[in-house]
């Protein structure tokens, strides 16, 4: 018997239809990314659970959650703002907007702010770098070419 939601265990079911039977492993970061969406975050208990059902050692799942930045351990807050500092954003100026947002919401990256709505993660290469800076907001929103002042307004619409 599951120890996850129904809801999950179809959407996970129905990812594992497109690997052979004998690679349930090939179906953990969409399973993580389910469970993650369903509680936020994912807890030990989750990465457990996601083991059991998908018939593979806790480890497996472990190292993929650590491994890819995408996964949160903790509680985010609210919003979890990702911020690219990978080569093409740094050079065109990610470091003064990290300053800048560092400062706005006094937290430092893996930080959430004090009324916990909004948390700061480093972020890897988004992949549209003539974009850049590029940040995304709840692994759903990305916004292009961020300017201190374009954060300021974003900030102020999600408060």
């Amino acid at each position: 018997m599951s120890k996850l939601p129904k809801k999950i265990t179809k959407k996970i079911d129905n990812e594992l239809l497109k690997y052979p039977k004998n690679q349930k492993k090939s179906a953990v970061m969409a399973a993580l990314q389910f469970v993650q969406a369903e509680h936020g975050w994912l807890s030990n208990k989750d990465l457990s659970d996601v083991a059991d059902y998908l018939e593979i050692p806790e480890i497996a799942v472990m190292e993929v959650a650590t491994f890819y930045n995408m996964y949160d351990l903790k509680p985010t807050g609210k919003y979890k703002i990702s911020v690219c500092t990978n080569i093409s954003c740094m050079l065109r100026g990610v470091d003064s907007l990290v300053n800048h947002i560092k400062q706005r919401l006094k937290i430092d990256f893996n930080e959430l702010t004090k009324d916990e709505k909004f948390c700061l993660k480093e972020s890897e290469c988004m992949g549209n770098c003539d974009a850049a800076p590029m940040m995304v907001i709840n692994n759903e929103k990305m916004y292009e070419k961020i300017s201190p002042e374009k954060f300021d307004v974003i900030i102020k619409e999600l408060k």
